[in-house]
């Protein structure tokens, strides 16, 4: 509600009394409340502007969690590589063996060839010259059956096999059928085929210490091909990819970090604009149901939360879902039985994080709402520490605290409580699954089928499967923090707004006379029982002094906050210059009014800030003259910066200087009509004999409203208005009144009775 007059508002300076009541939006009646299920689909709705950015963010996200995953196969061939490199080349070992063996079988069926040709030449019959050789080959090849029978040598171990099936030769018969071999471009001579021969000769083949010795003394033909190395070559390049996928990780990560944390504190921004602009569409009677306090907390407490909650869960979660089926996907990839024994350790991970989830979602809106009223008690315990103090209500209002405080602290207790028991319930399910990788693992390297590279690769994918586990877990309670949060916002957001007026036409510079009827007004407070404005009825006229006088609670305020329109009328009508107030804008009619009330409001900026609230192009001289004719130009000017001293805790205003400024402020918005309820209560005799003169003076022409309880301050009313009850009893001037002898006589004699 944007207005020209000095309307009493909740600020730094002002406030209510301290012991405001909880309405049903933001108390203790709201503490089991649920999380919402329709606040996720008004904040999405609310975020879509941010739409692109947050898609940036997640493929940032996305991307670098898969470059994540591409590690530890990299890791797995830099091990293998090493393992490799460090032992002997067993592959070329098998390769020499089968080599010398086809040698030698070639070599004996070329002697074959040659015994049937030399028969053949010494005159024997062709058929028992081939029958000979086919003898003298069959000694040769029945002493290489061994080598012959035993299996693929490409298999692994059949190197040590095809070497004792060599050794099982005659000495004559390896030697008779050794030449030189070629392997890989090395020739391996006759000689040092013997040798290799020999050092395995004498040798247990499954001492292994014994093997590895006797591969140090090979022959130098064979120990060039077997000697082990290290292909630095392979693992230089391996390394150098997996730190500049590694790094472009990083790179991604922090770049979804910024964009993230820029769009969820722009999105609390709006938040923040959106609840500044919706205090502005409210009706009154929603401020007199929800504490002050609770609304704060909606403003900074739960917006914080939720921005601080979807920073922390949005691009986490989808990271660990990523991270998750990637390392399921890899797992399976590279080993399916260790595959089975990591995921059967973290199901149980699974379903004690879906039961602590189930019970603390409560917990969290417990929580939220809490703090809430809790700031409220707050609000309320400070702007009234003064009444607390004097009533000595001190034990009183420290004993709320502390039990509003202890509902905090068992809410927040447990909501923590349960979401804090999920890192520890993952760490173990991690350490149970590297537990079962490594036996697992263990078991399938010494039966052979996988190699020391895989179970390296396995450790990491394990951390990467299980990681994500308490990550969810913890994005999960953010986003539980979120919800509760979102819950209190958007129910302040949704709340029931003012009627839009658009439509109707607007003031504009029409001239106003202010003449003013109330015809048969009814109203009665949301909730209340019985009306407050029975029946009330009266007729002012452009320019006159309307005097409203009556016992506390007759319903005078309540009048001024109706020709306000401040709440809206259950009967009747009111009529400015002819025209039903409800037929124009909210905004017209505030503007139509200054008004100066009991309880002063001033806000931290320097006085003339005060003084020219919401009016713009205000000369000096113009404030001045209003600050003389409420007597406070001499104390301004005695202010360290006079009319530029910033009003804060360090300037102590009376109550009366309050008062003189909100009249002043009164006199310089200069608007048809004005409204004065107990403007001089809080100032001296002295000071309000000079406030009513220069009241006399504004209020010369306009049409005036004054409430007051000393009666004698209105003696020059025009019309004085009498309520009791919600009704008008009594109307006249004062003169009229007093020779009438009623009600009104009774309440002015009153004040001067001994």
């Amino acid at each position: 509600m944007a207005t020209n007059h000095a309307m009493p508002a909740r600020g730094p300076m002002g406030g209510h009394g301290p012991m405001g009541g909880r309405g049903p939006m933001g108390g203790r009646g709201a503490a089991g409340q649920k999380i919402d299920r329709k606040t996720w689909g008004k904040l999405l709705a609310f975020c879509r502007r941010y739409v692109p950015a947050v898609a940036i963010a997640l493929v940032c996200a996305a991307v670098g969690t898969i470059l994540t995953l591409l590690g530890p196969n990299m890791l797995s061939d830099i091990t293998d590589a090493i393992q490799n490199g460090i032992a002997p080349d067993t592959d070329k070992l098998e390769l020499i063996v089968t080599t010398v063996s086809d040698n030698m079988q070639q070599n004996a069926q070329k002697l074959a060839e040659q015994q049937a040709a030399a028969a053949v030449a010494a005159g024997m019959d062709p058929a028992a010259a081939g029958a000979a050789g086919d003898a003298v080959a069959m000694g040769s090849m029945q002493d290489m059956a061994s080598v012959a029978d035993t299996p693929d040598t490409s298999a692994p171990g059949d190197a040590t096999k095809g070497m004792e099936a060599l050794l099982q030769m005659p000495q004559e018969t390896r030697a008779a059928l050794m030449t030189d071999v070629e392997v890989d471009g090395v020739t391996i001579t006759s000689k040092d085929q013997q040798e290799l021969l020999d050092i395995f000769a004498n040798l247990d083949m499954n001492d292994t210490q014994a093997t590895m010795s006797a591969l140090d003394n090979l022959p130098k033909s064979v120990k060039s091909l077997v000697e082990p190395g290290i292909d630095m070559e392979l693992v230089l390049g391996t390394a150098t990819v997996l730190i500049g996928f590694y790094i472009a990780s990083y790179v991604l990560s922090v770049l979804q970090g910024l964009i993230m944390t820029t769009v969820t504190q722009r999105i609390s921004r709006g938040l923040r604009a959106e609840i500044s602009a919706k205090i502005n569409r409210l009706p009154m009677s929603y401020f007199n149901r929800v504490p002050t306090g609770d609304i704060l907390s909606r403003i900074t407490n739960d917006i914080d939360t939720l921005a601080q909650s979807l920073n922390q869960s949005v691009s986490t979660l989808l990271s660990a879902v990523v991270l998750f089926f990637g390392s399921l996907f890899m797992m399976i990839r590279t080993n399916g039985w260790m595959t089975l024994a990591a995921v059967g350790a973290s199901l149980l991970g699974f379903a004690l994080m879906m039961a602590i989830m189930g019970r603390s979602q409560k917990y969290f809106m417990r929580q939220q709402n809490a703090l809430g009223a809790l700031s409220g008690h707050i609000e309320e315990s400070y702007t009234g520490h003064t009444v607390i103090t004097a009533y000595n209500a001190e034990d009183l209002v420290g004993a709320e605290f502390d039990r509003m405080n202890a509902e905090l602290v068992s809410a927040g207790f447990r909501a923590q409580c349960l979401s804090g028991l999920m890192m520890p319930i993952m760490t173990f399910i991690g350490n149970f699954g590297y537990v079962a990788v490594c036996v697992a693992g263990g078991a399938l390297a010494l039966d052979g089928q996988i190699g020391f590279g895989v179970i390296v690769a396995f450790m990491l994918y394990v951390r990467y499967f299980t990681q994500p586990l308490s990550q969810i877990a913890q994005g999960v309670q953010a986003l539980q923090s979120a919800g509760a949060a979102g819950t209190r916002v958007f129910e302040f957001l949704d709340a029931e707004e003012m009627a839009d007026e658009s439509a109707k036409p607007a003031l504009g510079d029409r001239t106003v006379r202010g003449e003013v009827e109330f015809d048969h007004v009814r109203f009665t407070y949301d909730g209340a029982d019985k009306p407050v404005i029975k029946d009330f009825s009266a007729h002012a006229l452009p320019g006159q002094k309307v005097a409203i006088v009556g016992p506390t609670g007759a319903g005078k305020t309540t009048m001024v906050n109706l020709l306000m329109r401040f709440f809206e009328i259950d009967g009747g009508e009111i009529r400015i210059d002819g025209v039903p107030t409800r037929d124009m804008r909210r905004e017209d009619v505030h503007s139509l009014f200054c008004m100066v009330l009991q309880d002063t409001w001033l806000f931290e900026g320097t006085i003339r800030e005060n003084l020219v609230y919401c009016d713009e192009g205000v000369d000096d001289e113009k404030v001045r003259r209003a600050c003389r004719a409420v007597g406070l130009d001499h104390f301004i000017r005695s202010q360290p910066h006079g009319y530029d001293t910033v009003l804060n805790d360090q300037i102590n205003l009376s109550q009366g200087q309050k008062q003189q400024m909100t009249i002043a402020r009164a006199m310089i918005a200069d608007k048809p009509m004005l409204i004065l309820d107990e403007a001089t209560s809080n100032v001296d005799t002295r000071t309000e004999l000079k406030i009513q003169q220069a009241m006399d003076e504004l209020m010369s022409g306009r049409t005036s409203f004054v409430i007051a309880h000393r009666l004698s301050t209105i003696k020059n009313a025009d019309l004085i208005l009498v309520m009791k009850e919600g009704d008008i009893i009594e109307s006249g001037t004062h003169d009229e009144l007093l020779a009438a002898g009623g009600f009104y006589a009774d309440l002015y004699n009153s004040q001067f009775a001994e």
